[in-house]
């Protein structure tokens, strides 16, 4: 009887081979289940971090167009001071010929 034992029937070699490859099976499952849990932590971080950029873009993109606010602002107040000093300009030049005038009237009256 024990060389019945040690010898299986074609019966149970089949049952081996099906249980191997369950086993087999099972452990592609578990690898796969392993990768995709890798895979869903590595999602969940590259979200988060394209959530930090698109925050710092936005935040960028507000400085950015407080700048140009700022420039605009400043341009303006250029444009204002460049018309001031040519009214300027001209109010010196009329003085200085109301002053040529007055001399020339001044110097006229002494001889």
């Amino acid at each position: 009887m024990g060389n019945t034992q040690s010898n299986p029937t074609p019966a149970q070699k089949g049952t081996f081979a099906v249980e191997a490859r369950i086993s087999r099976l099972e452990a592609i499952v578990g690898q796969i289940g392993e990768a995709v849990l890798a895979t869903t932590e590595t999602i969940d971080r590259l979200a988060n971090r394209i959530d930090a950029l698109a925050i710092q873009v936005q935040h960028q993109g507000h400085q950015v167009q407080q700048q140009g606010y700022q420039i605009f602002a400043l341009s303006d107040a250029v444009q204002t001071l460049a018309e001031n000093q040519k009214e300027s300009l001209e109010q010196l030049g009329q003085l200085t010929e109301t002053l040529q005038n007055l001399a020339a009237a001044i110097e006229s009256a002494s001889k």
